[in-house]
C-alpha cells in the first residue's frame, strides 16, 4: 500500500523519566553533581529546551488512541516548560541539596575532546540549538492534556528513585572520564588563552 494507510504522527521532544534522568551522562552527571565536582555545560548555557515526563507524554498519547479525528494528523507532544540548559542542571543541584559548579564548554569542543561519546554530537547538532514547541493541537484534540510534572517536580522525584535505587544510579567509569577529559580541556584552554592575553 502506497497511499492511504491510516497513520497520525507523534513528535515528542526531550521524554524522560524518574529512573532517566535528562541530562548528557545521565545517573554520571547527578552524581558528579551531588559530589560537587564541576559539570560541562555547552555554549553559554542558555539555549532553550524543552522536557517532558513520560507520564505526561503518555497522557497526550493515550488521548489519540482510536481517535479518528487524529488519522492524517501531526502533534507536538511536550511539557509546557520550557527551561536553560543552566536552569536544568541548577534544579537538579537543588533537588540534591547542593550548589551546582557549571563550566561552559563550546559546543564545537565535545567532539574534539570526546570524539566517540553519544553527547558530543548532540551538542552540536541537537540540544546546542534552542527547541520549543507549540502544543495547541494535541491540547485541541485531546483537551484533557495538562502536563503536571514540572521540572521541578520530576528532579525531586529522580533523586528519591536514585535513593532508592542505588545499583542501577550508580555512576558509570567511562563516562565519569569523559565529563572529567571535558572539564580538564576547558580549564587547559582558558589558560592557554590567559597566557597569550598576558604576553
Amino acid at each position: 500500500m502506497t497511499q492511504g494507510f491510516p497513520l497520525t504522527v507523534v513528535r515528542p521532544s526531550h521524554t524522560y523519566d524518574d529512573a532517566n534522568p535528562p541530562l548528557p551522562g545521565g545517573w554520571t552527571t547527578v552524581d558528579r553533581i551531588a559530589r560537587g565536582e564541576q559539570i560541562p555545560v555547552h555554549g553559554d548555557g542558555t539555549s532553550l529546551w524543552t522536557l517532558t515526563h513520560a507520564e505526561d507524554f503518555a497522557q497526550g498519547l493515550v488521548g489519540l488512541l482510536g481517535n479518528p479525528r487524529a488519522i492524517g494528523e501531526t502533534f507536538n507532544i511536550t511539557g509546557s516548560d520550557v527551561y536553560t540548559w543552566d536552569q536544568i542542571y541548577t534544579i537538579v543541584a537543588e533537588a540534591l541539596g547542593v550548589a551546582p559548579r557549571l563550566v561552559h564548554v563550546a559546543s564545537e569542543m565535545y567532539p574534539l575532546v570526546a570524539p566517540g561519546w553519544f553527547w558530543s554530537g548532540e551538542m552540536v547538532g541537537d540540544i546546542g540549538h534552542s527547541a520549543v514547541f507549540d502544543t495547541t493541537k494535541i491540547r485541541t484534540f485531546v483537551p484533557g492534556f495538562l502536563p503536571r510534572l514540572t521540572f521541578h517536580r520530576a528532579a525531586s522525584r529522580m533523586v528519591e528513585w536514585r535513593r532508592d535505587h542505588p545499583d542501577t544510579t550508580k555512576a558509570d567509569a567511562d563516562t565519569e572520564a569523559v565529563l572529567a577529559r571535558i572539564v580538564d580541556a576547558y580549564h587547559a584552554a582558558r589558560e592557554i588563552f590567559a597566557a597569550r592575553g598576558v604576553a
